[in-house]
């Protein structure tokens, strides 16, 4: 990874910390997209402290607003003259139903629209990069989810789990049809499940979600033992010209039958796509 440029989102905690860091010990230099400054800070310090000491930087942007997607991803492309590797790793799952100042979902927009719009506009740097990579945090969360697309964002039926386990299929069938849209153009498309891993996630959630989530926690991996299979698909030789697919364990695995499904993901891209005004 020296002298590579890794953007990453959801890494101020968990296993997007420990991958940005595990990268930036293989000689990366890493770009971060935060929400919040007291956690980010703290975490570009650690970063910078790792040897060779690379110019590490860290971007503030709310990845539930649209508005702040784009800024944040405009930004960066007018600073960096090339990207190697976009981690989409941010995420969260809520107890009750909210909606963001676009009208989306909130889980619906930072599990995976900011997936679709941070990676269409960043896609061009990508593409000037040979061999760059995209991988997306997915989770076999998705094997208890089906997409209705009448009822995308969970307007007439919302629980936590369910729109989280939704918004994982989501991010499955974004790459499917992104790694089809880049077929020839040299970027590789993956995506993976972690493993439950013991970080903040869900602490926040709310009501019975998170104290769910909290007494699980007891039995997960942790976010060292989680991040090892972002850190392969960044940059293992092992996977070049891997573009598709689904990884756990470093390993390719097989998402669900609806996690395969060429229409849906043809049709979530359309209407992500309607959503944002990115992707077209």
């Amino acid at each position: 990874m020296l002298g590579k440029t890794v953007v990453i989102t959801g890494a101020t905690s968990g296993i997007g910390e420990v991958a940005a860091c595990r990268l930036a010990q293989q000689g990366a230099r890493i770009v971060l997209i935060a929400r919040d400054r007291s956690r980010a800070e703290p975490v570009l310090q650690r970063l910078k402290a790792i040897p060779p000491g690379r110019n590490h930087i860290v971007h503030y942007a709310d990845l539930s607003r649209l508005a702040e997607m784009k800024r944040a991803a405009e930004v960066i492309v007018g600073s960096e003259r090339r990207i190697d590797v976009l981690i989409n790793n941010a995420g969260a799952l809520f107890a009750t139903r909210k909606v963001t100042e676009d009208g989306l979902e909130t889980t619906f927009a930072t599990n995976h629209m900011s997936y679709f719009v941070v990676t269409n506009l960043l896609i061009e740097r990508l593409k000037a990069t040979p061999g760059a990579r995209i991988l997306s945090t997915a989770s076999d969360a998705h094997k208890r989810a089906t997409l209705d697309f009448d009822d995308l964002q969970s307007e007439k039926r919302y629980s936590g789990f369910g729109m989280y386990g939704r918004s994982k299929l989501m991010n499955i069938l974004f790459t499917r049809e992104l790694a089809r849209r880049l077929a020839g153009s040299g970027i590789t498309a993956n995506c993976l499940h972690p493993g439950f891993v013991a970080t903040r996630f869900g602490d926040t959630s709310g009501g019975l979600t998170s104290l769910v989530v909290r007494g699980a926690k007891r039995f997960a991996l942790t976010p060292d033992e989680g991040a090892k299979t972002i850190v392969y698909l960044a940059s293992s030789p092992e996977v070049d010209g891997i573009t598709g697919k689904y990884f756990h364990k470093c390993t390719q695995a097989m998402p669900t039958a609806e996690a395969q499904n060429d229409a849906d993901a043809r049709r979530l891209w359309d209407i992500s796509t309607q959503l944002s005004g990115v992707g077209g």
